[in-house]
């Protein structure tokens, strides 16, 4: 993404950091450098979660413009790419909520969208899509996007011991989704 900057626009001075320490220099070269070094990954994520890429590319393209409109604030910020992902993964669980209530409506109306099918792809989607939400970000977080466990914990704002409860279930519910698929593929 090319940014084009107005040179006459003075940054205001940084603020300090909790602790009083004050944050690297911020320009919009970092900007560049945040979307450049992360948008592939945060994207692969939210595939992984929505069960599409163009979608996802949309979902982390906004995030970045949101964080590229409050960029002076957002750069001071201890880790900029958390607050990035948590602005993505937000909007994400909005059309997430969105598109179930358009499904819901159009069920009543006795209308259904079959997707189209591609074998393993389809299985490990509909295998997340069974997950409970949180075991679901949880599993995406932890092996897509290689965050640990405190971070995770600190993202969505629970104790560790719940983001490992969630990983522990969600393998294990993968496992046995997938291990089904497996068998009715080599019945057929």
């Amino acid at each position: 993404m090319t940014v084009i900057r107005d040179s006459r626009v003075d940054e205001p001075p940084p603020r300090l950091r909790p602790g009083g320490t004050a944050p690297a220099a911020s320009t919009g070269a970092d900007f560049d450098e945040i979307y450049h070094a992360h948008f592939r990954s945060l994207t692969i994520q939210l595939t992984a979660y929505c069960g599409e890429l163009t979608q996802a590319q949309e979902l982390v393209q906004e995030a970045f413009c949101r964080a590229y409109a409050r960029w002076s604030r957002v750069s001071r910020y201890d880790d900029p790419v958390a607050w990035i992902r948590r602005v993505a993964w937000n909007l994400a669980a909005s059309r997430w909520r969105r598109l179930r209530t358009a499904q819901h409506f159009l069920r009543r109306q006795r209308e259904e969208h079959v997707p189209g099918p591609s074998p393993d792809r389809v299985a490990l989607t509909a295998a997340l899509a069974q997950l409970p939400a949180p075991q679901r970000r949880a599993v995406v977080l932890h092996y897509l996007a290689d965050l640990s466990v405190s971070q995770i914990a600190q993202q969505e704002e629970v104790p560790e011991g719940t983001v490992k409860s969630w990983l522990h279930r969600g393998r294990a519910a993968l496992a046995a989704q997938l291990a089904v698929t497996s068998e009715v593929k080599h019945h057929d």
